[in-house]
């Protein structure tokens, strides 16, 4: 069986660091490559409002943020500044810039942030674009909430004409240029590697998919009818569902609202997820550790546990 890659989430690790001390982040990272890991990922939003904790609080605060269920005051820092920060630093870890909330830029100004960290890494970005959930976070930035499924349709659909030539003019319902050149483009010939990500698979998301993904990242693990779904929609546009990296999570199970979880349960499930086609496996390293200092060793540790399981 091959390995498969490991992918070290960077977001949401404030029981193990200040939301202030960046620099561990980028530490964190090279030593993820140190360890052989794959990728980091680190998620955003731009402000968070009340909604955010809606719903209450997570019960064990290493739990991943989810819609309602955080303290509107969790650090979020910018992501792709981050990315940069750690593209610096590293060589051949892929950078995962995900939940990148598209709507709430404007496409020509996202596209040459994505594009330039994409040149800097040389071709290593990942980007997993959406719409996000908090009503709160667009109005506080005026956008439409309403409007943020066809706001990020327009984004991908501009993107893809900025990657490949210039000049470039498009019309759409949100956005309109004439004969834009847009210098440099991106490593990769068509643009950053792209991720799509959802809690099942919508027709929305199945056409995202078919058309511009590299690599789906679900919430969760979709149903059987979801992938078949998937699969179906692939070949009926001329691909194969064995084109996408299909990237599962890891399982922390917390004995209580204070302790971490074991990484060995959270481990075991890699090799039946690997036999339904996942590549890549992302894990947060605040829900097993709670040293700072601790985060190479961890990353050997679990590098060590995934060859046994899968050797």
């Amino acid at each position: 069986m091959t390995a498969p890659k490991m992918q070290l989430v960077l977001s949401e690790n404030w029981t193990m660091t200040s939301g202030r001390d960046l620099p561990a982040l980028v530490r964190w990272a090279r030593e993820a490559e140190d360890a052989g890991f794959d990728s980091v990922m680190i998620s955003e939003h731009v402000v968070l409002g009340p909604d955010a904790g809606a719903e209450g609080r997570m019960a064990n605060p290493r739990e991943y943020a989810l819609p309602g269920n955080q303290d509107p005051f969790t650090p979020w820092p910018h992501s792709l500044m981050l990315l940069s920060a750690i593209a610096s630093v590293t060589s051949s870890l892929r950078l995962a810039a995900a939940a990148i909330l598209a709507p709430l830029r404007h496409p020509l100004v996202l596209a040459r942030e994505l594009g330039t960290l994409d040149l800097i890494s040389e071709g290593r970005l990942i980007v997993l674009p959406t719409v996000s959930w908090s009503r709160d976070e667009y109005a506080a930035l005026g956008v439409p909430f309403s409007r943020r499924g066809r706001l990020l349709d327009e984004h991908l659909e501009i993107w893809d004409l900025l990657w490949r030539e210039s000049p470039v003019s498009y019309q759409g319902e949100h956005y309109r240029f004439e004969d834009v050149y847009f210098e440099p483009k991106a490593y990769r010939p068509g643009g950053p590697v792209l991720w799509f990500g959802g809690a099942t698979v919508t027709p929305t998301l199945l056409r995202r998919l078919v058309r511009y993904g590299h690599g789906f990242n679900p919430l969760g693990y979709p149903s059987a009818e979801d992938m078949q779904a998937l699969a179906e929609g692939m070949a009926a546009a001329g691909r194969d569902i064995a084109e996408l990296e299909l990237a599962g999570g890891t399982r922390a199970v917390f004995p209580d609202a204070r302790s971490c979880a074991d990484l060995g349960r959270a481990l075991e499930h890699i090799p039946e997820r690997m036999a339904e086609g996942y590549t890549t496996f992302c894990i947060k390293p605040s829900q097993f550790v709670d040293d700072p200092d601790g985060v190479g060793d961890f990353c050997r540790e679990v590098m060590r546990r995934v060859e046994a399981l899968t050797s």
